[in-house]
């Protein structure tokens, strides 16, 4: 391949020319152009449309070359191929895409989905390709159009019609096919209806294609049909996104490739009906050049694992949000009955935990192995927060990463992820006031209950529940600024937002594998319970599955940080708020220690508390928003909505009480 620089431009491309090898003549221009890198490109294609306008024999050559080589390759394997992800699955094409980066298969060079992947086989060429502009391509598209031959732009165009014309019937089948896959039809099972849009579309689409295909047809097509098809298609593909990512549905990666795969296919079959049908030349030759640039970047994609991994798995995150959204509004209180049951749920979660906390200081002077310890401990968490949560108790640590998906969904209900304050404010109050009785139910009754056990246990044995030494580890474990008590309840507030997502991921998987009819014909249930129990049983998994499996893995989680801090030699540990406080409790009666000691301990408890809830929902927050394409558009203008309705009514902070009218008025003239 001859090296084309700035220098040799002319005569490079009249040498190159000359050989014959029109493809190797394109692969040096991509690469004269790929080494200009993002801020030059644009100015080295200007240089070659300024060498082929000063030169029209030059032009002349090039462009017949050009359309003669195009009436010659393969198109349409690239039209339905390259932008459109095949029917492999996930799975299958994430290890296709390895593979071929590591041993890359033989391109056949004429075959122009091979030339694209061909010419565009570095991961750098996205970055200088989106520099180039429409009106570049428009111009170069037109000057090899008009400098070039008659005979073989005819016979390029009539290639490309005939390859079109082919594209657009492959994927109108393509589109009736889908109608049969199963998890479409699971999700919607409407699908299975003879007259269904995609069927329909295909039906319009064989009408075109015939209409074009007839010798000597210059009449166009009327396309009203088609595209009412169309829009339908496409509202039964917003539909099954919308379902398929909505508690009650359950999704899966495959799901996700397949649903990203029938957009892209009628994205590319309307893109092809539009250059098919367009009368206007100008038209067409920008929607042209469009697909151009999209099976160029398809291209540069094609082995991109992490573009792949992105697109399919965005949806399953927001299906997992979904559900976890749905858990969310109830651990929020917007009314006083609300709030009174948030605050008993919560004292009941606090007795639980002060009798957990201290099965977990029974379970450290046992003098079991650091392995066995913390697998015990691991199970008194998880089988002790599933109690809690069989009980219809409270902790208030799991409430952030279940109330910031409701809080992420009420910002994506907005037109084009433009937020209205005045709601995402009074939500937010919403949010806080209910954290603010969940923390204080289980930290006041832990704390209490924890000295007065340890309080009746002095009484009755008369020596203290705990030793000096665990006392003194129990106090040195809360002082915030001389110990890493913050980062271990910043690790705390990680595995709280890993047992929401595993909460919503266990939900979705009950939904996706439909668990509660399942459950109802499984043989060994059939066997040992009766109708009745089982459809009961069958109902209590289905729905609960998510939050006993989070809320076990949760308790595993924390149980275990300890033992791989020591396998590791890594500062890893855990402070829950909850546990804490009830440590705290037992500390306090054992060791006698004063009213200062206990408040900087109270301290320590508190900014544990803040440290588990922040860290939990602001990654909770973060998943959530991005598995839904939206954002919070001004950070500074909500918090001020939040501050004009806390001023108008500071009391709704800590306690449901109703708004007077004045505190919308101050809320949207915040905004303002």
């Amino acid at each position: 391949m001859i090296k084309i620089t700035p220098r040799n431009l002319h005569t490079a491309l009249q040498e190159q020319l000359e050989t014959g090898n029109f493809v190797a003549l394109l692969d040096a221009l991509v690469h004269f152009i790929r080494k200009g890198g993002s801020r030059h490109a644009a100015e080295r294609f200007d240089m070659l449309l300024e060498l082929l306008t000063e030169n029209p024999e030059l032009c002349h050559t090039f462009g017949t070359r050009f359309h003669f080589w195009l009436s010659k390759i393969h198109v349409y394997p690239a039209l339905v191929g390259l932008g459109v992800f095949s029917r492999n699955g996930f799975g299958r094409e994430v290890a296709i895409r390895i593979y071929e980066r590591f041993i890359p298969s033989y391109k056949e060079l004429n075959n122009l989905k091979d030339v694209f992947l061909y010419l565009f086989r570095s991961h750098h060429d996205e970055t200088w390709l989106q520099t180039l502009s429409l009106r570049q391509w428009l111009n170069l598209y037109g000057l090899l159009s008009s400098c070039a031959g008659e005979e073989s732009v005819q016979a390029a165009s009539r290639q490309i019609t005939q390859a079109r014309l082919h594209a657009l019937e492959m994927l109108a089948i393509w589109v009736a096919a889908e109608e049969l896959e199963p998890d479409f039809i699971r999700i919607e099972p409407k699908l299975l209806d003879v007259d269904s849009a995609f069927v329909a579309l295909q039906r319009e689409v064989a009408v075109l294609v015939a209409h074009y295909r007839m010798p000597g047809q210059t009449q166009p097509y009327d396309t009203a049909h088609i595209e009412v098809m169309l829009e339908q298609c496409q509202n039964k593909v917003t539909r099954l996104r919308r379902k398929g990512t909505g508690a009650g549905a359950g999704s899966s990666v495959k799901v996700a490739h397949l649903l990203e795969r029938l957009q892209q296919t009628l994205e590319r079959l309307k893109r092809l009906l539009d250059i098919q049908t367009s009368d206007d030349e100008t038209l067409r030759q920008r929607q042209t050049i469009v697909l151009l640039n999209t099976m160029t970047l398809a291209a540069v994609e094609q082995h991109s694992t992490s573009l792949l991994r992105r697109r399919s798995i965005k949806m399953l995150a927001k299906s997992i949000s979904e559900n976890t959204s749905d858990h969310g509004e109830h651990y929020i209180t917007r009314n006083r009955s609300e709030y009174w049951g948030m605050l008993r749920s919560a004292v009941g979660g606090g007795v639980l935990i002060a009798l957990m906390a201290l099965n977990k200081i029974h379970i450290g002077n046992m003098g079991f192995s650091e392995f066995t310890t913390s697998l015990l401990a691991g199970l008194n968490y998880g089988l002790g927060f599933m109690l809690i949560h069989m009980l219809h108790f409270t902790v208030a640590t799991k409430q952030p990463a279940m109330t910031a998906a409701s809080f992420a969904e009420e910002v994506e209900r907005n037109d084009k992820g433009r937020v209205v304050n005045n709601r995402l404010a009074t939500l937010l109050i919403d949010v806080a006031r209910s954290q603010s009785v969940a923390v204080f139910g289980n930290v006041s009754v832990a704390i209490l209950l924890a000295a007065l056990i340890a309080f009746v246990f002095a009484g009755h044995t008369g020596a203290p529940l705990l030793s000096a030494d665990n006392t003194a580890y129990q106090l040195k474990s809360l002082q915030p600024f001389t110990q890493p008590t913050l980062w271990y309840a910043a690790i705390a507030g990680l595995w709280l937002f890993c047992s929401g997502i595993i909460s919503g991921f266990f939900d979705n998987r009950a939904d996706y594998l439909d668990l509660r009819r399942r459950l109802t014909v499984h043989p060994v249930l059939k066997k040992i319970m009766p109708a009745r129990l089982r459809v009961w049983f069958a109902g209590y998994l289905h729905h609960h599955y998510g939050s006993l499996a989070g809320n076990f893995m949760f308790g595993m989680l924390l149980g275990m940080t300890g033992w791989f801090g020591h396998l590791l030699n890594l500062p890893l540990d855990i402070r829950h708020v909850a546990f804490s406080s009830a440590n705290l409790g037992y500390a306090a009666i054992s060791g006698h220690i004063g009213l200062a000691a206990f408040m900087l301990g109270l301290l320590g408890v508190v900014l544990i508390g803040l440290v588990n809830l922040w860290v939990s929902f602001m990654l909770a927050l973060f998943v959530a928003l991005r598995s839904r394409d939206t954002r919070i558009d001004s950070m500074p203008a909500l918090l001020k909505s939040v501050w004009a309705q806390i001023r108008a009514n500071p009391l709704n902070l800590f306690f449901p009480i109703e708004a007077p009218t004045q505190v919308v008025k101050n809320a949207k003239s915040a905004e303002k």
